[in-house]
């Protein structure tokens, strides 16, 4: 038996008003295929995931120019308000699994 893919759920900022526009890491996302709303809350059925904290052997190899690179997805929300753009960049996002939250 197959265990249950985890979603992240990213609660949509204040002011934000339908339509929007949601991206994932620079790309358009489609809701219904890449995403739902629930309660003002976009569902991704994606585990997204964030990069974390830098630590010292981390740093110091990139001292050294030496690059590591983790996965760091971001979630951006653009709508307008009066004709003027607004964008929501890198919102904070939680995993369904333990110990895998993605914010700053």
């Amino acid at each position: 038996m197959m265990a249950p893919m985890a979603a992240s759920r990213v609660r949509l900022p204040r002011g934000v008003r339908e339509p929007y526009t949601v991206y994932l890491n620079g790309v358009p996302q489609e809701l219904g295929r890449d995403f739902r709303v629930e309660d003002r809350v976009l569902v991704f059925q994606a585990e997204l995931r964030k990069e974390g904290r830098l630590g010292f052997w981390r740093w110091f190899m990139g001292a050294w120019g030496i690059g590591t690179y983790r996965k760091n997805d971001q979630v951006d929300v653009a709508w307008e308000v009066d004709g003027a753009p607004r964008v929501a960049h890198a919102l904070d996002f939680e995993s369904d699994r333990p110990g895998r939250e993605g914010g700053v």
